[in-house]
Order: structure tokens, then sequence, then C-alpha cells
């Protein structure tokens, strides 16, 4: 097994652990108990690993937080949108 497959390893779990939440919160539009810095500080570091990834060309990390940054933003939408 090559880094690279721990890589993607990693970030399909990483990833898949924040689907549920995102979920719920679209479900819902519930965003009461969601902190805004944190989503603020969260999704701009996910989108600061999205071009390390890229300059990397780290394909489990471009794709990992591609998705995690589609999510978080749309988290962050919400909260920006309902609190």
């Amino acid at each position: 097994m090559t880094g690279e497959w721990i890589g993607y390893v990693a970030a399909a779990m990483t990833t898949l652990s924040f689907v549920p939440q995102a979920v719920r919160t679209l479900r819902t539009r519930d965003t009461s108990g969601i902190s805004l810095w944190m989503y603020v500080v969260f999704t701009v570091g996910v989108c600061c690993w999205f071009f390390y990834g890229v300059v990397l060309m780290s394909w489990p990390m471009i794709v990992s937080n591609l998705v995690t940054l589609g999510l978080s933003g749309a988290i962050l939408a919400m909260k920006l949108r309902y609190r």
C-alpha cells in the first residue's frame, strides 16, 4: 500500500464524516447549534487545503477538500441566511 492510498482512505473518511451534519443542516435548516466563526475559519481552512492540494497535484487532497468545501460552504451560507 502506497502513501497515496493512505491519503485516499483518510480523505474519504474525513469527508464522509462531514456528510451527516451537512445533510441534517440542509434538511432542517436549523443552524442554531453551529458557531458562525467556527464555520468561517473552517471553510477558509478547507479552501487553503484545496489549493495546497492543487499545488502538490495531490488528488486525494483536491477531491476531498473540494467536496468538503462545497458542504461547509453550503452550511456557512445557511448559517448566514437563517441566523
